[in-house]
């Protein structure tokens, strides 16, 4: 029997993950990450409903301590980010270097066990021309999370499986519920999860950057209004902006130094391209030459059709056919073919 670690948030799809590998014949072990002290399911909450699971389950149940590697690696990541007129994204991040990385390490050499299993809807399959393994979009477009996973290595694909990934969501509460898991009724998490301990985005930030007021300034450097802190900001925003003019405004550029945000109409609010660095090309090898394919800039945006320009030291500069809105620095922009995730990287500007 083939010996399985499955991560447990302690929410449904964790859950449903590792009820449904338990039922198709795996020796399945529970793994918990705690990430940080306080609610949500990555942290105290969900360490009790995970610990639930494995014991409705009848398996057994590991919790790993690396609050370490995680403040390191994602608080502090995303407080210098947001202090360098960036908005991190912090999720692809995680998923390498504090999910995938620590769990399947964990797994061979604490459990001699080669795979590892987690509740994301998305897909991997073996490539046997090109040799390599493939990142897939899952089935429920409407779920899909392969745009979170685009900088896993090839070894953690090798490793690991979606359960999920050839199921709606619809599908996995109705397993849920016909096993009477304890978590079949829990609410799907909507927030990363700094954001369900510390209440918003903005409480967090506001405990890491001190606040310093600055101006909001037109694009030709009138001076529209006042703000309490750069990093409370992002590209594209109009909402919460506090400024009075004749047409709506959005935020276009964030600058740290002059301390000012800068908006415009939504005309210049859009742009034609934009350059991308720390590029993992994950299902195919790096390209020479220039490709036509499309990209996804924000986890909820509509992939678009982009020319891509390498230019070496893992670093693209993407040409879109239209010229995009809402493009922002320390985002990742995922490159797709179809339903194949060729790779993606962090929007540098």
């Amino acid at each position: 029997m083939s010996k399985v670690l499955v991560g447990l948030s302690g929410g449904v799809d964790s859950s449903v993950a590792a009820a449904s590998l338990q039922h198709q014949g795996y020796e399945v072990i529970g793994l918990t990450l705690w990430l940080m002290k306080g609610k949500g399911q990555c942290c105290s909450e969900g360490m009790v409903d995970a610990a639930l699971i494995c014991e409705q389950l009848g398996i057994p149940h590991h919790i790993v301590d690396i609050r370490d590697l995680f403040q390191a690696n994602i608080i502090d990541y995303l407080v210098s980010g947001y202090e360098s007129g960036v908005t991190p994204l912090p999720c692809s991040q995680c998923n390498k270097v504090i999910k995938f990385g620590p769990m399947l390490k964990y797994a061979k050499q604490e459990l001699k066990c080669n795979h590892i299993a987690t509740g994301h809807y998305a897909r991997v399959r073996y490539d046997e021309v090109n040799q390599r393994y493939q990142l897939l979009r899952a089935v429920d477009c409407h779920k899909d999370q392969s745009y979170f996973l685009y900088n896993l290595s090839q070894e953690m694909l090798a490793g690991v499986l979606f359960p999920l990934g050839n199921q709606t969501k619809e599908e996995t509460r109705k397993t849920a519920s016909e096993l009477n898991l304890k978590t079949a009724s829990k609410p799907e998490s909507q927030d990363l999860c700094l954001i369900e301990v510390h209440g918003s985005m903005k409480t967090f930030l506001d405990q890491h950057i001190s606040q310093k007021e600055g101006n909001i300034v037109s694009i030709d450097g009138k001076v529209l209004g006042k703000h309490q802190g750069v990093h409370h900001y992002t590209i594209g925003q109009r909402k919460g902006l506090g400024i009075a003019a004749t047409e709506p405004l959005y935020v276009i550029k964030l600058d740290p130094v002059m301390n000012q945000v800068i908006v415009a109409n939504r005309n210049n609010a859009r742009c034609s391209d934009c350059h991308v660095n720390r590029m993992n090309w994950i299902s195919i090898p790096e390209p020479s030459s220039p490709i036509q394919v499309e990209a996804q800039i924000r986890y909820r945006s509509p992939a678009v059709s982009v020319n891509v320009i390498p230019l070496g030291n893992h670093r693209i500069k993407l040409i879109f056919d239209d010229p995009q809105f809402g493009v922002t620095p320390g985002q990742a922009a995922v490159l797709y073919d179809g339903e194949i995730v060729l790779g993606g990287g962090i929007i540098e500007r």
